[in-house]
């Protein structure tokens, strides 16, 4: 795809978009968004950048809560990334929440933006514990896809790269990417995108990884289990999210400036 002008970009989703894994709340959380509006005023000095991104959020708390303030920002482009959250619960229905994604899709290039989405991987590959899901990946992605062509979206096929599951682009809550697993994702979309300066490097795998035994594969598995999904299956049934009582980092569109830059942090482990 060619380059265009951007100007407005406005983020839409969940803890991805919002940065989780990628910083910190105390030093400030980066995230591909933050990264994509970098690659973007690269070659956009003028870009104003937005990230309405709510941990925690299913895709219908997106829509509702995400999308009338995204559309008033007038964007010339938007990320709208959510479905992970869905994909975890219970109870879930690929045709309802790719129907929250196509509401989205539609009203914004109704409006003239731009969209753009990502395909999700397959959390069994990084989470073996989690192989049930694997199915709903996979339907949910099919969905996705088809309503982004149905609404000329386009789609950066991250979750369709074997790099995707590699777990150094995992936080070790193996459900937020790490600093390095949101710099290819953004660098994926810069790529579709059709950036200056931007190629399909982003989907290189890295240098192979020692090999693990059996028992340490499996004490691994129980400890990543007893830490972050037994705890967010707790607060899941208690009715808690870790988005209550937040707000969007970054309501207002906005110049990227030094603060916006490269954070250090180490990543931080939190619900999706």
């Amino acid at each position: 795809m060619t380059n265009t002008e951007y100007l407005r970009y406005v983020a839409l989703g969940d803890s991805q978009t919002e940065g989780l894994g990628d910083g910190d709340d105390t030093v400030g959380l980066r995230g591909f968004a933050d990264r994509l509006a970098e690659h973007l005023a690269a070659s956009n000095p003028g870009l104003l950048y937005a990230n309405l991104a709510v941990r925690g959020r299913v895709a219908g708390q997106v829509r509702a809560e995400q999308l009338q303030p995204a559309l008033a920002l007038r964007p010339d482009l938007a990320t709208v990334v959510a479905g992970v959250n869905d994909l975890l619960r219970p109870r879930f229905d690929a045709a309802a929440v790719a129907a929250e994604l196509e509401e989205m899709f539609a009203a914004l290039t109704a409006a003239g933006a731009h969209v753009v989405t990502v395909t999700f991987p397959d959390i069994a590959r990084i989470a073996p514990v989690a192989r049930p899901v694997s199915s709903r990946v996979s339907d949910l992605n099919d969905r996705v896809r088809a309503a982004a062509a149905r609404h000329g979206v386009t789609v950066a096929d991250v979750g369709g790269h074997e790099i995707s599951a590699d777990p150094r682009l995992w936080s070790t809550d193996r459900l937020h990417a790490s600093p390095l697993g949101h710099e290819r994702i953004a660098a994926a979309l810069a790529h579709t995108l059709g950036l200056p300066g931007c190629d399909d490097a982003w989907g290189l795998p890295l240098a192979p990884l020692p090999r693990t035994g059996g028992w340490q594969a499996a004490g691994a598995e129980l400890r990543w289990a007893a830490g972050f999904l037994g705890p967010w299956i707790g607060r899941r049934l208690r009715g808690r999210s870790s988005g209550d009582g937040r707000s969007a980092k970054r309501p207002g569109l906005l110049p990227l400036t030094a603060a916006d830059g490269p954070r250090t942090a180490p990543a931080v482990a939190d619900t999706v």
